[in-house]
Formats: structure tokens, C-alpha cells, sequence
């Protein structure tokens, strides 16, 4: 089998001839996304957002638009002011995706998964944050390994650009990249990536059955539970509840739930424990008569 085909048997595109927009840096990922969309049959728009965080950038832009004319597609600049500081990572990361389409496809891939499912671990993520990118049709190369996304790009005759962050260690996941990923694989003697992304894959059908036994519940808003009620739930389904519940909008940056710490203060209210307490974001929530107040 030739290696574009055997990378497109496990990648999850839409059927031939359908429209899709991808994003596409330059690099040797979205260079592969943009090869692979077009040999699936795809009908392409690359859009490339410029950060102008680095003094290459436009140069990495007007590379894109080049490959983009010799490949006869369609190409959208984005531009974006990303300020140094705190956060970069995310706040770039919520620059690109209020600019580009929301259905636009990107080239992540098994690596990142398994990237972020240890970023997401240092955080304390529940089951969500351990089963990143399974079933999203965004991510359709999430089973696709990196080196060999790379080995089919240089094989392309087209030239990747090289982004000199990747390498930076001030960033947590190139460290998890470079550094954590590769003493787990010492520990267990094995290539770790596809094991957790297999875990991965479990945990998310563990938790759709958890969202359909639980459908109910996420259809109950604040306003309309009765302390009395919810209170009495096992304390699993209620701090799954109020995650859900409290979750909030994060910059252009998707949705978040609130920290483990504040759902436990959640918790109280709802058990009469306290009146009120504090939530992340200037957001107070209070229980009064049995009913739950955020403001």
C-alpha cells in the first residue's frame, strides 16, 4: 500500500468532494493535513493565521500562499496581534480559533493527543480532559503518528517550515514533547503514544455512557434544582452536575469547567453547608430557599 494510502485509511475525512477549510501553518503536520485532503479528494481552503510573534512570520505566510498557487487552491490570511506574556500558548492558541472558520480542520495528530491527555492530567482533568480529540471531526488525523505524517511530507517535494518554538523549553508541552514522553517510554520499555491513545479511546466510550445515563441531570438547570434534591445525589453525579453547570466560555479558548477546588465549594452550597461562595471569572453563587442563584 502506498503511504498516502495507508495514512489516509486511518485518518477520518469527510467523503470525496465535500468542502473543508484547514488550517495550515506551514509545517510538516498541516502541510500533511493539506496533502492528505487532497488526495482524499477534498475541495480546499487553506487558511493560515500570522501571529506576528516571530520576525519570520510573514515569510512562513507568503510560503504558505506560494504552495497554496503552485497547488491552484484557495488561500485566507488571517492576521492576529498576539502580546507576549503569561499564557501565551493559550491565548494564541484562542487567536487562531476566533479568527479561522469554527469548523475548521487542523493537523493534529496521535502525538498530541497523547500530549495533551498528560498536559491535561497535570491539570487534574477529569474524564473529558483524559479523552481529548476521540470522535472529534476537526482532529481527523488523531490516529495518525507524527513521524510518519513527517516521513510522507518529505517525500512530497514540498518544503515545510520549521517554527524554532517547538523546540523552546519555556513552553510545557514541548517539554512533555521532548522530555516527559520519552522517560515514560524508558519506564515501560514500549512506545507509550499508541497505549494512550487507545486509553483514550475507552475512556470516551466510558463517558458517552456516562452522558447518556446522565442526560437527564445536564438537562437540569441551576435555576429550575431543588437543593433538597440534587444534594442528596451521590457526590459523583453532583460534581459532575455542577462541572457541567458552571462551566464557562474562556477567552475564545472553548469551554472550561471550573476547578476541582471550586466545585467542591459548589458542593456545599448545594448541601447547605455554606450560603455562598466565590467562583473564578467575578461569579458568586449562593443557594437561598433551596434554589441555587449565580450571579
Amino acid at each position: 500500500m502506498k503511504p498516502d494510502q495507508r495514512l489516509l485509511s486511518v485518518c477520518d475525512f469527510p467523503a470525496p468532494g465535500e468542502r473543508v477549510d484547514l488550517a495550515v501553518s506551514g509545517g510538516p503536520d498541516s502541510l500533511g493535513l493539506l496533502l492528505l485532503a487532497l488526495e482524499r479528494g477534498l475541495l480546499v481552503t487553506v487558511h493560515h493565521v500570522d501571529h506576528h510573534a516571530r520576525p519570520t512570520s510573514t515569510d512562513d505566510a507568503r510560503h504558505v500562499e506560494a504552495i497554496c498557487r503552485a497547488l491552484a487552491i484557495d488561500f485566507v490570511r488571517h492576521d492576529v496581534i498576539v502580546e507576549p506574556g503569561a499564557n501565551f500558548e493559550s491565548r494564541a492558541r484562542a487567536a487562531r480559533r476566533a479568527a479561522m472558520p469554527p469548523d475548521v480542520l487542523t493537523g493534529h495528530t496521535m502525538d498530541d493527543l497523547v500530549e495533551t491527555i498528560l498536559l491535561n492530567m497535570m491539570r487534574g482533568a477529569g474524564l473529558d480532559g483524559l479523552s481529548p480529540m476521540v470522535g472529534d471531526p476537526s482532529k481527523p488525523l488523531r490516529d495518525v503518528r507524527r513521524t510518519d505524517l513527517h516521513l510522507y511530507v518529505s517525500t512530497s517535494g514540498l518544503l515545510p517550515l520549521y517554527d524554532e518554538t517547538n523546540d523552546s523549553m519555556d513552553f510545557r508541552r514541548n517539554r512533555v514533547r521532548h522530555e516527559l514522553l520519552a522517560v515514560i517510554d524508558d519506564i515501560a520499555e514500549r512506545d507509550v503514544v499508541p497505549v494512550l491513545a487507545r486509553q483514550a479511546s475507552l475512556m470516551r466510550d466510558e463517558l458517552e455512557w456516562l452522558r447518556a445515563a446522565t442526560r437527564d441531570d445536564e438537562a437540569l438547570s441551576l435555576d429550575d434544582a431543588d437543593c433538597r434534591e440534587v444534594g442528596a445525589w451521590p457526590t459523583a453525579r453532583l460534581r459532575r452536575w455542577l462541572r457541567v453547570r458552571l462551566a464557562r466560555d474562556d477567552q475564545g479558548d472553548g469551554v472550561h469547567p471550573p476547578s476541582a477546588a471550586e466545585v467542591e465549594r459548589a458542593i456545599a452550597v448545594v448541601r447547605g453547608e455554606v450560603v455562598a461562595t466565590e467562583l473564578s471569572g467575578g461569579v458568586r453563587l449562593s443557594r437561598r430557599e433551596q434554589r441555587l442563584t449565580l450571579e
